[in-house]
């Protein structure tokens, strides 16, 4: 972690001259550290320290942090900052000539390229690494007249195929009629067709390659032999612009475009090295300038997974840009249950920097509300959720649609922040989208921090038959109306239900073995939610802010309104239990949460960190139990077209049903194999052990330093202490009794 280290032979500086020399250190400009002092930022945390650099300068990044670990600072103050130097530079007259036409230069495109194959930094060599599928790229400059050369070298061996196309082929290189290849079998391809030419290569072979688009044909070389004409282009592709092209399959190939010597030079004369080109044109689309005076389009899209984070991230860069300098930065919420004439009229006034959520976002791009010319900065906060709840196409459709480079020809850049790096679809999403992005990884592997104790609870209907005596006062999900259920029932879904009624009555178990006074309660599904929060209502009395129970709903079927006061009551303290799904629970940050209960395990592993992440924060003890069954329990999985809306039909999955049968120990052992730990068992009284390194802890408070947690141990260590002072003394006796014979 890189360090601010302060240099002076003038006196040493004071905390209050540092806080405000450490995020200027970043590159991050005094008006927004003025702000950032308004909210007691003093000093960058590690993800900031180690993001924000690397964002100012042009980077991708990948971020892992946890919620409350700064990293909305992270993305948002260069982000700002970038936005408010763009608007000042165009309001002085900074747009000039395009930066493309005067300094572009030639390189393989990350942006135009299959999955599975990488381009090095320099745009130079390509390699691709999958034995089944081949994997195809062209170059981000064309040309659309002219005549000119590139040579290609094999340097390991493998299938390959280089050669000419235009915009409108496929990667694979000679599969339709807009590619035109030459392979290292010796075989010439087009329109899918493979015939001989010249002769086969491989490594170390260098393959030159020739266009000429005064006479309308392209051709090969191998080692500064030339084959002669290969294809005749057709009259159609007239005028369509060329790209260098290629396509591997387990192998690599380097580049020479012309910026150095060619081992052998062009063998016709009037040829030109490919990068000398004046008339390149650009493979991807580039924004175009917006005219002076115009609306001011987005520079930012940030997509949330809820409407909670979408409005915390809001708020956060309003603040954090309230002091920037005129023309300031205008920032927009996009979510559902706001007006949608007033955020259309917001967009057509102008915005700068949009926050959004997929549903909302999705409708305003298709509808072409939303002008993504001129985005400079394509984010993804918690980009496991979004492509946990199936946004994956979404992301990929407005990327599409976003040029990747700007009018002064600014590459887009992509920030994605994630719970881990190691989720396996972020890390795909980064191998397709992003451009050669540093990985800021401040986690790691999932681990549970010292200041959480987790433990289980196991909930066995077979072993407690208290749910005989319940059964008519907690309302269940209503899954097995169709089954046979009660006391004295042992079947599969009787057993189901048996559960679904102990864990109600577990929870309130657990509350009050621990006072507690205030808790997050994690459900599977809404309708789960709806009916915890149901059951203490009930058990405190009426009203939801008035008893022992006193607890609000928070997921996607209330009212944005509703969700909005409810977090609200929540954070202030007026109501002690908030009950969420998975999603909802992404867009609370909340400092001190003592506690809390998993009614049911997730089934993704990495959710459960992330749930039990909720405690333990800011060097606060936290507790997290939860509930697990030893049957399995029947489950809504809806799969029909109303999202389980009015839906009854209690069919398994594979029977063309909503339902699944839930397997909590599966989930269970996945989830400790995962953290390589064994969670510690209670039993129903919820009474935990305490660890022998913990001492007797508080939890939501504060974790005493260097063992001060031991309040009595000066009358422990006594007996020790006087024990070790009489062998100091034996021994210092010892020592001058043996000198005594020496003086």
């Amino acid at each position: 972690m890189p360090k601010i280290v302060i240099i002076s032979t003038q006196a040493a500086p004071t905390f209050n001259d540092f806080k405000m020399t450490a995020f200027s250190e970043l590159g991050v400009m005094p008006e927004i550290i003025q702000a950032l002092e308004e909210v007691d930022w003093l000093l960058p945390t590690d993800v900031q320290a180690e993001a924000i650099p690397l964002i100012l300068g042009g980077g991708d990044v990948l971020m892992a942090a946890e919620t409350g670990s700064g990293k909305t600072g992270a993305f948002s103050l260069p982000v700002i900052q970038i936005t408010y130097e763009a608007l000042r530079d165009e309001k002085m007259g900074g747009r000039g000539q395009s930066k493309i036409e005067q300094s572009a230069t030639v390189g393989l495109n990350p942006h135009d390229r299959g999955e599975s194959l990488a381009i090095s930094p320099d745009g130079l060599l390509c390699q691709c690494r999958e034995h089944k599928q081949w994997h195809g790229c062209r170059t981000n400059l064309g040309v659309n007249e002219g005549k000119y050369y590139y040579e290609a070298t094999v340097t390991d061996e493998g299938l390959c195929r280089v050669g000419w196309s235009t915009q409108l082929a496929s990667l694979e290189l000679g599969k339709d009629k807009f590619g035109f290849g030459f392979g290292g079998t010796g075989k010439k391809s087009w329109s899918n067709q493979f015939d001989s030419y010249g002769e086969s290569f491989g490594k170390g072979d260098t393959i030159g390659c020739y266009i000429d688009l005064e006479n309308g044909s392209i051709s090969f070389s191998k080692n500064g032999s030339l084959f002669g004409k290969a294809f005749d282009i057709p009259q159609g592709l007239s005028g369509e612009t060329f790209f260098p092209a290629v396509v591997l399959k387990n192998a690599e190939m380097r580049f020479n475009f012309g910026d150095l010597p060619f081992k052998y030079s062009p063998k016709n004369g009037g040829i030109e090295p490919f990068s000398k080109a004046k008339n390149l044109l650009l493979s991807s689309p580039v924004a175009k300038p917006k005219k002076k005076g115009g609306t001011r389009t987005p520079s930012a899209i940030i997509i949330e997974p809820a409407r909670e984070l979408a409005q915390q991230t809001h708020d956060n860069i309003k603040q954090f840009s309230k002091y920037v300098p005129a023309p300031g930065i205008r920032v927009l919420l996009l979510v559902g249950g706001e007006s949608v004439k007033d955020q259309i009229k917001a967009l057509s006034d102008g915005v700068d920097v949009i926050i959004g959520t997929p549903g909302r976002l999705e409708d305003l791009i298709s509808t072409g509300k939303l002008d993504l010319a001129s985005v400079r900065f394509f984010i993804l906060d918690e980009a496991d959720g979004l492509l946990t709840q199936g946004h994956k196409d979404l992301i990929h459709k407005i990327y599409s649609k976003i040029p990747q480079v700007s009018p002064e020809g600014y590459r887009l850049q992509m920030i994605v922040c994630s719970a881990t790096l190691h989720n396996i679809e972020v890390k795909k999403l980064a191998e397709k989208l992003m451009h050669f992005p540093t990985w800021v990884d401040l986690k790691g592997q999932d681990s549970v921090p010292d200041t959480v104790h987790h433990v289980v609870c196991h909930v066995d209907p077979l072993a407690d038959s208290s749910w005989h005596k319940l059964i008519k006062t907690f309302q269940t999900d209503g899954i097995h109306f169709n089954d046979r259920t009660g006391p004295g029932m042992k079947s599969q879904e009787a057993l189901s239900e048996a559960v679904k009624i102990l864990k109600a009555d577990y929870l309130v178990k657990a509350i009050n073995a621990h006072k507690m006074d205030q808790a997050i309660i994690f459900c599977r599904t809404k309708l789960d939610c709806d009916n915890i929060e149901r059951y203490l209502l009930h058990l405190g009395g009426s009203g939801k802010m008035v008893n022992e129970y006193s607890c609000v709903c928070l997921h996607g079927d209330r009212r944005p309104q509703e969700r909005k006061n409810n977090l609200n009551s929540f954070k202030t303290g007026e109501v002690r239990f908030l009950i969420c799904t998975d999603v909802a629970a992404r867009g609370i940050d909340i400092t001190g949460i003592p506690f809390v209960v998993n009614v049911t395990l997730p089934d993704d592993k990495q959710n459960y960190v992330h749930r039990i992440g909720r405690v333990g924060r800011a060097d606060r003890m936290g507790l997290a139990i939860s509930l697990v069954s030893t049957q399995k329990e029947k489950v809504w999985y809806h799969s029909c077209p109303s999202k389980g809306k009015k839906c009854n039909n209690v069919q398994l999955v594979e029977n063309g049903g909503c339902a699944i049968w839930y397997d909590e120990k599966q989930y269970l052992s996945d989830i400790e194999d995962h953290l390589g730990v064994s969670i510690p068992t209670v039993s129903s009284t919820f009474e935990v052990p305490t660890n022998e390194y913990d001492g007797k802890v508080t939890y939501g408070e504060k974790r005493k330093e260097g063992g001060v947690l031991y309040d009595n141990h000066t009358e422990l260590l006594a007996p020790s202490v006087l024990e070790l002072s009489k062998l100091e003394t034996t021994a210092q006796h010892t020592f001058i009794t043996s000198l005594k014979g020496h003086w």
